[in-house]
């Protein structure tokens, strides 16, 4: 079987492993509770909130591509099952049913902070062993930061 060697010291790219391989489970995740509560939101600000959720997970899913597609290039399979990612997310849960507007703001607002959060993590921890990685982590983690300024923007509680 053919496999991807990696150009990074062993060591190294078990800091970068774990770190793509978290952000692909939260990234995987993000898609998902973005996508629960735009089929669930309802509300006077259904339609904008409803649109705002899409962006969320149109950036997600890129995310999570170019996350795996990373992994793979430094030959670490990824893994996005949906076991692992309800086995090791850190986003937290979301409620089932339908989700009142303003409800739904500040679960996607709390749902971004959680994973900017950890980002910033992953960020700090590929500084060292592979700037390429960090890179990568840095302008997902920025695309995530304005999604979060845009749902607490437009929380009016």
């Amino acid at each position: 079987m053919y496999v991807v060697k990696s150009p990074l010291a062993e060591a190294d790219l078990k800091i970068v492993s774990d770190a793509l391989q978290g952000a692909l489970v939260d990234l995987v995740d993000l898609s998902l509770v973005a996508k629960q509560i735009h089929w669930n939101v309802i509300g006077p600000r259904f339609r904008s909130v409803h649109l705002q959720l899409d962006d969320v997970v149109d950036s997600a899913r890129t995310h999570m591509d170019e996350v795996a597609e990373r992994a793979s290039t430094l030959g670490v399979s990824p893994d996005g099952r949906v076991s692992t990612v309800a086995a090791t997310s850190g986003l937290g849960k979301i409620g089932d049913g339908w989700i009142k507007d303003n409800d739904a703001v500040a679960a996607m607002t709390d749902a971004l902070a959680a994973a900017i959060t950890r980002l910033r993590e992953r960020v700090a921890a590929t500084a060292d062993p592979d700037p390429v990685t960090q890179d990568l982590l840095i302008a997902i983690t920025a695309d995530l930061e304005k999604h979060h300024w845009m749902f607490q923007a437009s929380n009016n509680e």
